[in-house]
């Protein structure tokens, strides 16, 4: 029986109270029976610590509890698991504990560089990469450019004439159940740049508040005239009703001139969206504030 995490944070919360005062008594909750369980299991003797209502803690009983520990390589009390990478986890011990662990993309984005060529494998438009972002030197880079759908990503190409200002671009996958953690730590880091942040995706409601959520600057989008002439009713899902009183109130905000204006009529005051496979034209950045 492993020792639960319930049961190792009760006790790491007793060693802090135990530098302050010789004993310290805990009532018959979940997370001591846990530990009770435990000490059985392992032949610690709890003696005269023990009773129906509470279990006396000292510094030798968290010694015999350390020494389990250790002869069973597993991390000590007051080294927490939490948030560390199973690798990390395994330099602490032979215990793993999954439920608190980092995820191994946690940290990780997908990166579409430049192609290059590489024995055996077919040249491609682009080089797919999966990144760990603390390895990714922000300042190299001109813009960020980030991605809504993962088809486009893999398609996109930063070599067009509204993009033709920025070198060296980083564009990014906006990332999903797998990558959506990495690359909210991405748009955290880029923001503080204070770098152009340019959002290419779908226009509709979730489109634009993603991109305002990422702290974009700018959208990726077709003219004015042309979506008008191309959006569709029928890319307008009703699921994202709820979230337009959002866009209204952006809308509001916006000044009299203010070029997203006339985009967000579109979307609210018409109806209309357009998936991003579907944007087509010439595309322009589009300010978002």
């Amino acid at each position: 029986m492993n020792l639960p995490s319930r049961a190792r944070n009760g006790l790491n919360g007793v060693a802090r109270e135990l530098l302050r005062q010789p004993t310290v008594e805990k009532p018959r909750r979940q997370w001591v029976d846990d530990v009770v369980a435990w000490c059985h299991q392992h032949d610690i003797d709890l003696a005269t610590r023990i009773n129906s209502k509470a279990l006396r803690f000292d510094a030798a009983l968290l010694a015999q509890i350390n020494d389990v520990l250790e002869s069973a390589r597993i991390a000590p009390l007051g080294r927490s698991l939490s948030g560390l990478t199973s690798s990390a986890q395994a330099k602490e011990g032979v215990e793993e504990d999954k439920a608190t662990r980092e995820s191994p993309r946690a940290r990780r984005v997908l990166v579409s560089f430049p192609s290059q060529p590489v024995a055996g494998l077919a040249n491609e438009p682009h080089a797919i990469r999966d990144v760990d972002v603390l390895g990714l030197k922000l300042s190299a880079f001109s813009t960020l450019i980030q991605v809504e759908n993962l088809d486009s990503f893999y398609e996109f190409s930063p070599d067009i004439p509204a993009l033709r200002g920025y070198t060296n671009p980083l564009v990014v996958y906006r990332g999903d159940s797998h990558y959506g953690g990495g690359f909210a730590l991405l748009a955290e880091a880029w923001h503080k740049t204070r770098r152009t942040h340019i959002y290419a995706g779908d226009f509709d409601v979730k489109g634009i508040t993603l991109a305002l959520d990422s702290n974009a600057t700018h959208f990726l989008l077709p003219t004015i005239e042309w979506l008008t002439q191309n959006a569709t009713p029928l890319h307008v899902p009703a699921e994202q009703f709820p979230y337009q009183r959002r866009l209204r109130k952006h809308l509001a905000a916006l000044p009299s001139a203010h070029p997203l204006r006339e985009y967000l009529k579109l979307i609210l005051e018409k109806q209309r969206g357009l998936k991003q496979q579907w944007l087509g034209g010439q595309l322009i950045c589009v300010g978002l504030m």
